[in-house]
């Protein structure tokens, strides 16, 4: 599919979602509320999104973005959906029962960013310690024991 065909797919699932296409990949940007949603059709639609290759966080210091890469296996196309979230309170619904590999990508992402994934059925640490204070990989996060200072 273009993506011409794939922006009018996109759109019949979610026509609030917006578009950039300056990268190599068609990206979304969608609302936290509507995500869930969005994914559930673009893993059962025509589409077929049935890969979840990477799911990660980006801290911007006023927010955070989540950032998620699908691919179908059978068409051969890639996007990549973009969901902005308060870093006050970073929390976006789990998508682990929809992929089977944001289980763990989800955990991490609690982990090291702070961000709660809604109703995910195990969100617990997965390498530091449970009295670890803080997120790593936040640029306000300070250790003073290895000075690091993003």
């Amino acid at each position: 599919m273009t993506n011409e065909e794939l922006k009018e797919q996109i759109l019949a699932l979610e026509p609030s979602v917006t578009f950039d296409e300056t990268g190599e990949w068609l990206n979304v940007q969608v609302e936290p509320a509507q995500w869930k949603e969005l994914a559930r059709g673009l893993r059962n639609s025509a589409m077929h999104f049935d890969y979840l290759f990477c799911l990660t966080c980006i801290d911007w210091k006023t927010h955070m973005t989540m950032v998620y890469h699908l691919s179908s296996t059978s068409h051969r196309h890639n996007i990549v959906v973009k969901a902005k979230v308060d870093r006050n309170q970073p929390e976006i619904e789990t998508v682990c029962d929809i992929w089977r590999t944001a289980e763990f990508h989800e955990r991490e992402v609690f982990e090291l960013f702070g961000v709660v994934f809604l109703n995910h059925p195990d969100l617990r640490r997965l390498i530091l310690t449970d009295d670890f204070e803080g997120f790593p990989l936040r640029k306000d996060f300070e250790d003073p024991i290895n000075m690091i200072k993003l």
